[in-house]
């Protein structure tokens, strides 16, 4: 199971390295969280998949009896997709400002917009 995990967490990365490499912000948009979710995939993964019981100790022992899951990937993917989501929100709302303040979500075209350099700057 991890290594279909793995292989689909590489087909992730690259879709979204690819779609950020475009020139249109909106698949720039799509790009980042497609890689942000490989990213909690990843992490995921590494946590390993097993059925173990939930990592409580019972009374009296110092550590659990049976193989338990391991709860820290499990919170930093939380953590990861409240962030993700915050900074989607936030490209969101640049790139909704861009289309209404250029007319268009093409990054060549926006280039245009820049005020041409003065003599003598490169």
């Amino acid at each position: 199971m991890e290594t279909a995990l793995a292989v689909l967490v590489g087909i992730m990365a690259a879709t979204g390295v690819y779609l950020m490499l475009t020139a249109n912000l909106l698949r720039y948009m799509f790009g980042l969280v497609l890689l942000s979710n490989a990213a909690n995939l990843a992490i995921f993964a590494v946590g390993r998949l097993t059925r173990a019981v939930p990592p409580l100790v019972p009374e009296g022992l110092k550590a659990p009896a049976e193989p338990v899951a391991n709860a820290l990937p499990q919170a930093m993917i939380l953590t990861a997709i409240v962030i993700g989501f915050g900074l989607l929100a936030f490209t969101l709302a640049l790139i909704v400002r861009c289309y209404r303040d250029l007319g268009t979500l093409d990054a060549s075209t926006m280039r245009l917009a820049e005020p041409p350099m003065a003599d003598g700057e490169h």
